[in-house]
């Protein structure tokens, strides 16, 4: 009788898999504009859009949980599922504003490469978190966790590289800051999207 009185599970999955949908598409948009030839400004607002929308529902999950009797998994996970998740979009935003404010106009091939990485990235963890609401089938949730490790390692490499190049061949040390200051936003966003992947794989391993 006591369970009809308490909250209800409430749909923390569907929040989970809004905001990484809204992760893969500010990443999608900060790889368009490394792409170069197009109005960076308007791509940075779009990023910004998708940083606020991503905000909201990390505030309304967060909200949930404090008034949730009964979680899916431990509310300790949940919460720092959501706000690893947020930190992705912060970075991605970062990124963005600072080629804006910077006025980098000719993108640099490093930029290219981290952004994909971190588009792949973000689809793999999106797979990942759309596989937590059927759990007992960890198989693919483990397998897009495997890959944003990768993913996580083939960023670091990059980022190696390309600050190697660009203190290397300096001309201009403040453009030399700029594109580090890109180049590492954008790094760690790959890096706290493996950090939601380490989360949710000990999630689906406690409980597969």
């Amino acid at each position: 009788m006591l369970r009809r009185f308490l909250p209800r599970e409430e749909d923390f999955f569907g929040l989970f898999e809004r905001h990484a949908a809204l992760t893969v598409e500010g990443a999608r948009e900060m790889q368009r504009l490394v792409q170069g030839g197009q109005n960076a400004r308007v791509l940075a607002a779009r990023i910004k859009e998708h940083e606020h929308e991503a905000d909201v529902l990390t505030h309304a999950c967060v909200e949930r949980l404090h008034k949730t009797f009964i979680t899916p998994f431990d509310r300790d996970d949940i919460h720092r599922l959501i706000t690893r998740m947020d930190d992705v979009m912060d970075y991605v935003e970062s990124a963005a504003i600072s080629v804006m404010l910077y006025e980098l106009v000719e993108m640099t091939e490093p930029a290219r490469q981290l952004a994909d990485v971190l588009v792949r990235s973000t689809e793999s963890v999106a797979i990942a978190v759309g596989g937590l609401k059927s759990i007992k089938q960890s198989e693919s949730i483990l397998q897009a966790c495997i890959e944003v490790n990768r993913l996580e390692n083939e960023g670091d490499e990059i980022l190696r590289a390309a600050l190697a190049d660009l203190f290397r061949g300096a001309t201009d040390p403040l453009l030399v800051l700029k594109w580090k200051e890109v180049y590492e936003a954008l790094e760690t966003a790959t890096d706290r999207c493996e950090d939601v992947a380490n989360i949710i794989e000990g999630v689906v391993l406690e409980h597969a």
